[in-house]
């Protein structure tokens, strides 16, 4: 069963789909990319390429090796281009109506065999699973951003999740030269559980006045070593994503410990959710990022 995958598709070709088909095309797995327009499949392609040549640039990737994984990866524009694979790996946007609509529509032609996993980093694997025809065949593969660089992956299963299921997923992450850690199904699993409430607490720590962007961002980097400040992390995951996993682990763990921040509540009403959008905690339409307050 654990060399039962050897084809992989992932619904969604954005920052982590196209991570993922990035990693698994990689690995020798022949992978479908699917997205609701095909020129959000072309946009991810594109990323993929560009990935792939900055990989080759610094000597991580021959580019024979390049051209060998690019040539892996299939456009698949409709759900029905995923019906014979061993493997589907959801990584659409962090709703969960979103998801089991996908769900809903690519279970009736799913080959019955196939695996079926989530790449959600907060929702419950369980309810998920309920949502679908194969609960014993579902499973959480939570790969961090950006994944051809971060080594880690959570595998969270549900109630339903079989352990054949398990090993096979736990098999193909190993495959992907990833380390995994397995995590109880809870809200929000390990990482996000402990690194969001952290983000979150710097914000607070910027709400009341204790610091500013800068001073906040900069303790953290050399007071706990931490690789980049936590206001500068929520910019890079989005503060969207950041306030949804709050609002995920509030709601789900019933403490006022994890009350959102009004001020990270605050930017995402203004549409300021950090990189993608040009402002968030930094302001990065200039040169340099230079801190919104």
């Amino acid at each position: 069963m654990g060399n039962a995958i050897k084809t992989v598709g992932i619904i969604g070709a954005g920052q982590m789909g196209s991570g993922i088909a990035h990693v698994c095309a990689v690995a020798g797995y022949d992978v479908r990319l699917h997205d609701i327009s095909e020129d959000r499949i072309k946009d991810g392609l594109a990323t993929i390429n560009g990935n792939m040549a900055r990989q080759v640039s610094s000597g991580k990737m021959e580019d024979k090796e390049r051209e060998s994984a690019l040539s892996r990866i299939h456009a698949a524009p409709a759900v029905a281009d995923l019906a014979s694979l061993d493997l589907v790996i959801e990584a659409a946007t962090e709703d969960e109506t979103v998801k089991r609509k996908i769900f809903a529509n690519l279970c009736p032609i799913l080959n019955p065999e196939a695996i079926l996993a989530t790449n959600t980093s907060s929702l419950s694997i369980t309810r998920l699973a309920s949502s679908t025809d194969r609960p014993e065949r579902f499973i959480g593969i939570h790969f961090m951003n950006p994944v051809p660089i971060m080594k880690l992956v959570e595998l969270v299963r549900g109630i339903a999740t079989e352990d054949v299921t398990f090993e096979a997923s736990r098999n193909f992450v190993g495959s992907l030269d990833k380390t995994v850690t397995v995590a109880e199904d809870f809200p929000a699993f390990i990482v996000n559980r402990i690194l969001l409430p952290m983000i979150n607490e710097a914000i607070y720590t910027l709400y009341e006045g204790v610091g500013s962007v800068e001073a906040i961002d900069t303790a953290m980097r050399l007071g706990a070593n931490h690789p980049m400040g936590p206001l500068q992390l929520a910019d890079f995951i989005g503060l969207d994503t950041c306030l949804s996993i709050m609002q995920v682990l509030y709601d789900g763990l019933a403490d006022s410990k994890y009350r959102p921040c009004p001020l990270l509540v605050k930017y995402v009403e203004a549409g300021w959710l950090g990189q993608k959008t040009g402002r968030g905690f930094y302001d990065y339409r200039g040169e340099t990022p230079v801190p919104t307050r």
